[in-house]
């Protein structure tokens, strides 16, 4: 099996003589409300080839509760495009609710006049979690609700692109350089990938139901196929004890694929453009 560096160099070179003739940039800009839109084949007809690496200086955020882990992620990208005097209870606020959706983090991000776009395969609330323990106790409330944001998105602005992503696709785009994502993955199987020979209480076993939980995607390394991520559920470092175990910041692809898209997840993605974000911040500070 080829690395996966030298097949999207292989994807990229291909796009590249078809379309030798044309100008045009990374990216085909959707008309009316669409912020950003791959092509249709979903390869970035790049010119030059992409970098073995790339990692973003995006700075760690903790969540302060079990259920703010999204408000940490769009604070964390929010910091990085350059916006400022902002917290996690400001994002509070403004969401009010303690039950946090994608499409939440999507009006958040759309305040603060943030480039993204949101994919999901499933459009509005999926009935068919109310049997998951961690949907019962909110899916009923929330299914009104949740299924209102979606119908209004269009009217907000918001670019909802009802289909999965792969791996490589998320890969191209943060080697670019041009974007970060916040993605909702399985909180156990995406910490169960890290543990290695460390025993941490509450992960023994393999009984754990899902989990929701936001990480920011900011870094990919494609000679080690990993990922480099923001998970605001972990500090700097994890008191096991007598021992202490360094965060990690890294992730193989194949566990983030496999904690993304678990039963659960929708494979719930928002993929910001840092390039159209900065320029906005700075516009209006």
């Amino acid at each position: 099996m080829w690395p996966l560096y030298f097949l999207l160099n292989k994807i990229l070179k291909t796009d590249e003589e078809d379309k030798e003739e044309k100008d045009g940039d990374h990216l085909n800009v959707a008309a009316g409300c669409c912020p950003f839109e791959l092509p249709s084949d979903n390869r970035i007809g790049y010119k030059a080839v992409l970098p073995q690496s790339h990692f973003v200086q995006v700075p760690h955020i903790n969540q302060l509760f079990s259920w703010d882990c999204g408000l940490a992620c769009v604070l964390m990208a929010l910091t990085t495009v350059g916006v400022s005097d902002c917290s996690i209870k400001n994002l509070s606020k403004l969401c009010c609710t303690t039950s946090i959706w994608t499409v939440d983090l999507a009006y958040l991000l759309q305040k603060f006049s943030i480039r993204f776009s949101y994919y999901t395969v499933t459009y509005g609330a999926n009935p068919i979690y109310f049997g998951e323990t961690y949907y019962k106790e909110q899916l009923p409330n929330d299914l009104v609700r949740v299924d209102k944001l979606f119908q209004k998105a269009v009217e907000a602005g918001i670019n909802i692109l009802c289909r999965s992503i792969s791996g490589e696709e998320i890969s191209s785009w943060i080697l670019s350089g041009k974007y970060i994502a916040i993605a909702l993955v399985d909180q156990y199987k995406l910490s169960r990938s890290w543990v290695g020979d460390v025993i941490i209480p509450g992960f023994q076993g393999n009984d754990f139901g899902y989990t929701g939980h936001y990480v920011l995607i900011c870094g990919y390394d494609a000679k080690a196929d990993e990922f480099e991520i923001r998970d605001p559920a972990s500090s700097r470092n994890i008191n096991l004890g007598k021992n202490m175990c360094r965060k990690r910041d890294r992730v193989s692809s194949k566990s983030l694929e496999e904690a993304r898209k678990s039963f659960g997840t929708d494979e719930d993605l928002l993929l910001i453009s840092l390039e159209e974000s900065r320029k906005q911040s700075n516009s209006v500070l």
